[in-house]
Order: C-alpha cells, then structure tokens, then sequence
C-alpha cells in the first residue's frame, strides 16, 4: 500500500484541508477523518490519501501549522515530516485588494509573504494587503 497520511490536523480542519488541496479531484481513495481521540491534542483530524501524489505543503502550513506528513510505501512509513507556516505562498489565498496589480492582471499569481509569524499575518507582495488568516 502506498499513500499519504495527513495526521495531527487540529479538530475541524481538515476539512478545509481537503478543499484547498482539491483532494475531490484525486482519482484514488481518499479518507477523511474527523474528531478522532488523542493523546496529545484532545481530539485530531485525520486525512489519508491511498495514492502517492504532490501534496502543497504550503497549503497545510497556511492553514494548520504543525501537522505532520507522512509517506507510506508498501506499507510502512518511509518519511514523515512536520509542517510549519510558509514564508512564501503562491496561488493558495487571493488578494481581496480590488486596487491590487492581481485583479486585472489574471495571469498573475497570487503571492503572499509571512511578515508575522507570531501573528501569522501574510501580506500580498504587490499591494501590502493583510491576508485573512485561516
């Protein structure tokens, strides 16, 4: 069995996980678990993905910093790591801006840097907009 576990989502999240990551789209199975006991948090969130595929860490940063991805390859873990905030996104959130270089120019991508890590504040590398946190 090879695949993705997607494991120590705070609770409620991996909803949004599955969303931004367009996991509806992936043609393998994909389990999505919710509310699961654990030791460590209270209660988690859990997302396996029975298919080895790219995976946009900088979206589970954005959106839940500190879950851990682990790679399975017949059957056992051959690397697990845990994922922290990017300091650089790029087509994960939209600038809100309607005066931003991005609402007319379509083509460009969406580009956020992380000015506050202690805020988790993200700002558009065009127009300075402040990005809605997750």
């Amino acid at each position: 069995i090879n695949g993705i576990v997607i494991d120590h989502i705070t609770a409620g999240k991996a909803m949004r996980i599955y969303e931004l990551l367009g996991l509806g789209n992936v043609d393998a199975p994909v389990a999505l678990i919710q509310n699961v006991s654990s030791k460590k948090m209270g209660k988690k969130d859990i997302i396996k993905i029975d298919s080895d595929i790219n995976i946009n860490t900088d979206v589970l940063g954005y959106v839940d910093p500190g879950v851990t991805v682990s790679i399975i390859k017949n059957g056992v873990t051959v690397e697990k790591k845990s994922i922290d905030l990017p300091e650089k996104l790029t087509d994960v959130i939209l600038c809100k801006n309607p005066r931003c270089i991005t609402s007319t120019e379509q083509e460009l991508p969406h580009i956020f840097t992380l000015t506050d890590k202690a805020q988790k504040i993200y700002r558009c590398m065009y127009c300075e907009t402040k990005a809605k946190t997750e």
